[in-house]
């Protein structure tokens, strides 16, 4: 850009208005200084813009096909900052989280639904998957932040926010309903058919890890990739499940599944939240985050 950007913007007013008197005005300068600013572009551009009239002034034809790029220019500039503005004031802009369906259903729902009704303008963008992968999406940049579930392994610049207390439940139907009394010892999984998670998620892990702490390895008959299909393996006899309690409190409460228990209990997993001190958030993703800490004690 060979001239002061002031120049273009009094150039597009004097255009525009075709009048060095209302450019000033509108401006709040005076009629000099617009003059004078004209004249300066008109140097550097070697170029005559305006032809003087009795009425004001009029572009000369080099002035109209100046005055054309400089319109589209600064009327893009401008909308740009009343963009950036908006999406600073959340009336526009997109927030992206990465979640699983665990997380998705037991936690963020119910803050996406708040967000939503205060901010419709935002578009809410969900990137569904295993606690591995939302951290991948966090590492590329290619989300705000991610809601997953102890435990995980992530990178040193991954900050760390517990919300929520989880636990896992073993359950079963009618088939094994004899167990529902009594006070179990962990052993007895490998006698049993049993229904777990795939190995690549933090639930399957977390069991894993807990079992072999008391040197018990199980192979289980079915391994699925989510916990609903779990609770529909366990309800028709085909093993004893492992899922976080909340996929299987409905068929609890309805008699469908019997929860077992153990005499030493699992210990209490976490719902974080997890942000990358590389990757900037947005403003939306900001205020997201404030509505779900907020309710942290």
């Amino acid at each position: 850009m060979s001239s002061n950007l002031e120049y273009y913007k009094v150039f597009y007013y004097v255009a525009q208005l075709k009048s060095i008197t209302l450019a000033a005005e509108k401006l709040c300068i005076s009629q000099p200084a617009v003059s004078q600013a004209v004249r300066q572009l008109e140097k550097a551009l070697d170029s005559q813009l305006f032809l003087r009239t009795s009425k004001g002034v009029r572009l000369t034809r080099e002035g109209e096909f100046f005055y054309g790029y400089v319109k589209t220019g600064l009327e893009n500039i401008w909308h740009g900052e009343s963009m950036l503005n908006r999406l600073k004031d959340l009336d526009t802009g997109e927030v992206r989280i990465g979640a699983s369906d665990m997380t998705l259903q037991f936690y963020l729902l119910p803050y996406l639904e708040k967000f939503h009704e205060l901010y419709p303008g935002i578009k809410v963008i969900v990137s569904n998957g295993p606690t591995p992968e939302t951290l991948r999406y966090l590492y590329d940049g290619n989300i705000d932040f991610g809601v997953v579930s102890t435990p995980f392994e992530a990178k040193s610049e991954v900050m760390r926010t517990d919300v929520k207390e989880i636990k896992n439940v073993f359950v079963a139907g009618d088939k094994f309903r004899y167990l529902k009394d009594q006070e179990l010892d962990y052993d007895i999984l490998k006698e049993l058919p049993c229904i777990f998670l795939e190995k690549n998620t933090s639930t399957r892990t977390f069991m894993d890890e807990y079992l072999a702490g008391h040197g018990i390895v199980v192979e289980p008959e079915f391994e699925l990739s989510t916990s609903d299909m779990i609770v529909q393996f366990a309800m028709r006899n085909l093993g004893i499940g492992c899922v976080m309690s909340g996929f299987a409190q409905m068929e609890l409460e309805k008699g469908n599944l019997v929860e077992l228990k153990f005499r030493e209990e699992m210990p209490k997993r976490h719902f974080t939240i997890v942000t990358d001190v590389k990757t900037p958030v947005s403003p939306a993703g900001k205020r997201l985050l404030q509505l779900m800490t907020d309710d942290i004690i």
